[in-house]
């Protein structure tokens, strides 16, 4: 648990229980998340995994499956809903399109079609991609992009 207050910029932060949250994904249905409240303002965070965005209901992992589907081998938005631990659970395809035009701009989306399809053909081909000592593959791969693309932060 991070235990630094953004707030009054001191280590005070102690556990103050948990909650679930939707993150659908093909590992994930719902998670358990932690929160955490600073002893001296009184204020309540809730520690988020890096594969769960604020206010989403799909993970990252999910909505990287979903793009890399479509821009990356050509499906249709209908073709390209991400495959989840619920089988009776699919996106729809509004809300494909909803994450895909949230990439903030269409010239993004020619540099994201070019990234994702040279990334898919460095995995593909063997080659392992690191990020630091991270090795990514297609679910890393939307972290990484999340990191150095500049998106918003909702996808």
């Amino acid at each position: 648990m991070v235990r630094h207050c953004p707030i009054c910029d001191r280590d005070t932060i102690v556990g103050h229980g948990c909650r679930r949250k939707q993150a659908h994904d093909q590992n994930h249905d719902w998670i358990r998340i932690r929160r955490g409240q600073c002893k001296i303002c009184q204020k309540t965070f809730t520690l988020l995994p890096c594969f769960s965005l604020p206010y989403t209901h799909y993970s990252l992992l999910a909505r990287s499956e979903a793009l890399r589907l479509h821009f990356a081998e050509g499906l249709t938005w209908e073709h390209s809903a991400p495959t989840l631990q619920d089988p009776d659970r699919v996106a729809p395809p509004s809300t494909l399109r909803r994450w895909a035009r949230s990439l903030d701009a269409a010239a993004s989306l020619v540099h994201l079609r070019q990234t994702l399809t040279a990334i898919r053909e460095w995995i593909s081909g063997g080659m392992v991609l690191y990020h630091g000592s991270l090795p990514l593959s297609w679910p890393t791969v939307a972290l990484f992009l999340h990191q150095f693309w500049p998106w918003p932060l909702r996808l």
